[in-house]
């Protein structure tokens, strides 16, 4: 009797087995749901579209393999409220991240900026492809605001110089920035760079900082080595101040709107076009390309020289032979001219 009385019930065995099985299983799906790592190393970012729903959400993580157990990304959703609150953006990812660290980023919208820099670029069209491939908006957004006349007036540019407002340098702008405030933020930058000491040193040469640009930006064409753009820009300051024709094989260039000539020939310094500076006294009426810093810096710190006349060095180098008479001058020319004949280089 005694025996009987100290046994185990064996029915309660039986459910003291199924709560631990049962608590055990949601213990470990809540585990996974939460604390297991589950993103992939499939993508670096998760990008989120303005206007994007919890579904399209689910469909790109899905489709890109960002996560291992969709699932378990469900449930961490549904219990953190996200489906309500999607946010659109450039989410970075780590390899291993739970759900739950992934989930509060896309909730509170934490998006990791694009780090935007460019340089060498020439055309508007260029630069709206540069834009459209490291944010949200085509490029044919960026360049309906990059050729808005009235937005160029209201940060106090024309059509033509409004491409000197964007200075080449490193910003960091988030992804799904609206194009317009995208612009802005350049403008500040802007504003930033030209400080008071440039904008002293671009009143003492007689130009406006848009002037200097489009200076700036001839110079970056002319020159390959950096260590050369303040005796090229000493060279074009002298002819503006002495009101002879530029003459910049860069700008004869952008004006046939052929950038694979190599040889300028008399055919294309015909060309009329207010960007030909054989043809057009003066200033361009706009940059031909995004100048560098370093151009800009060139202009306003120039080379005092007496050189009026440039040609490129017969031996290729990319630096140039500098000459105050027309006599010295052709004779130089003659050099090159004859090492683009030897190479065969005709056009």
């Amino acid at each position: 009797m005694k025996d009987k009385k100290n046994k185990f019930p064996q029915w309660l065995l039986v459910v003291a087995v199924i709560i631990l099985a049962v608590g055990g299983y949601y213990g470990f799906k809540f585990y996974k749901a939460f604390f297991a790592g589950n993103v992939t190393a499939k993508q670096e970012y998760l990008y989120i579209k303005t206007g994007d729903t919890y579904a399209d959400v689910l469909k790109t993580l899905k489709d890109k393999e960002i996560v291992a157990d969709i699932a378990s990304f469900e449930f961490a959703a549904d219990y953190q409220k996200y489906p309500s609150q999607v946010k659109p953006g450039r989410y970075a990812l780590k390899e291993g991240m739970n759900n739950r660290r992934l989930i509060g980023n896309l909730r509170g919208g934490y998006q990791e900026p694009v780090k935007l820099r460019f340089e060498n670029v020439r055309l508007k069209t260029d630069f709206a492809g540069i834009l459209a491939k490291n944010f949200e908006a085509d490029s044919a957004a960026f360049v309906k605001v990059l050729s808005d006349t009235a937005l160029a007036q209201s940060y106090g540019f024309t059509a033509d110089n409004f491409f000197s407002m964007f200075i080449p340098n490193t910003y960091e702008i988030f992804w799904n920035t609206e194009p317009e405030k995208i612009i802005a933020r350049f403008q500040e930058e802007y504003k930033k760079f030209w400080n008071a000491d440039r904008t002293a040193k671009a009143k003492a040469l007689n130009l406006t900082t848009q002037e200097v640009s489009s200076l700036a930006a001839i110079v970056k064409g002319e020159a390959l080595h950096k260590d050369e753009m303040p005796a090229i820009a000493g060279l074009y300051l002298n002819r503006l101040k002495k009101g002879i024709l530029l003459q910049a094989d860069p700008t004869v260039i952008f004006a046939n709107n052929d950038f694979t000539i190599r040889r300028v020939l008399n055919k294309h310094l015909r060309v009329d076009n207010p960007y030909n500076t054989y043809v057009y006294k003066g200033l361009p009426p706009g940059p031909i390309m995004l100048p560098s810093i370093a151009a800009i810096d060139a202009v306003l710190n120039y080379k005092s020289h007496d050189f009026i006349y440039m040609c490129a060095k017969e031996d290729f180098s990319g630096y140039h032979n500098f000459a105050t008479t027309m006599e010295a001058h052709l004779v130089n020319a003659r050099k090159f001219q004859k090492a683009l004949d030897e190479r065969n280089i005709k056009k």
